[in-house]
């Protein structure tokens, strides 16, 4: 007698993950060139980090326009350091937490330069809403990793790290941070509720399931 396979959850892909489908073309093969001319997935790792960095050098220093080219062209570094070392077969979990690990750096150096560029320049509202961006982008973070020690799905809510990189970066290039620390001091806290209301309705969706 035939049985019919358990069906598998349908996992919603996040705007990063189709990010990364959609740019494909260009991602893998300029993975494939970074392979070929000697660099390592940890080195655009570390590439990105201290580009990040010096982007956020710039912020403290309230130059907006360099701050945002260094985190234009450093942050992307992110999906090619995981693309090359699919490529070269070297996918490993310890590798997959450094990349994580490294980007909560990024994020935080980032927005730790906005709060030393308005600390020093007195404007409390604008320091405290930066900080509120970095404790949200952190939750946001945080809040999946923990789902995902649960083996639970919280891959959702309406400002990812993609998202966050794409209100921050052009608005930092337009010479407008306020607004982009606005946006992402009230949106990543509520992604991060987002999620953690998402993992509220798998735990009762798991009791109703065994009671």
């Amino acid at each position: 007698m035939e049985t019919n396979p358990t069906p598998q959850p349908i996992v919603k892909r996040s705007f990063t993950d189709n990010m990364r489908l959609w740019f494909k073309g260009v991602t893998e093969p300029t993975a494939r060139f970074l392979n070929k001319i000697g660099l390592t997935p940890n080195s655009m790792t570390i590439l990105g980090l201290i580009g990040n960095l010096i982007g956020a050098w710039y912020l403290s220093q309230g130059n907006m326009l360099m701050g945002g080219i260094f985190i234009l062209i450093c942050t992307p570094f992110d999906a090619l350091d995981g693309t090359m070392a699919r490529l070269r077969g070297e996918v490993t979990e310890f590798g997959a937490f450094v990349d994580s690990v490294s980007d909560r750096y990024s994020e935080l150096f980032i927005l730790g330069g906005l709060v030393f560029y308005y600390s020093t320049h007195n404007n409390q509202l604008l320091t405290m809403l930066t900080y509120a961006a970095a404790a949200g982008s952190i939750m946001v973070s945080y809040s999946k990793a923990r789902a995902e020690a649960l083996k639970l799905n919280a891959n959702t809510g309406i400002l990812t790290r993609m998202e966050r990189y794409l209100v921050l970066t052009p608005l930092l290039l337009l010479n407008r941070p306020d607004l982009a620390i606005w946006i992402l001091a009230i949106f990543t806290n509520v992604t991060a509720l987002q999620r953690i209301y998402k993992v509220r309705k798998e735990f009762r969706k798991k009791a109703a399931q065994t009671a």
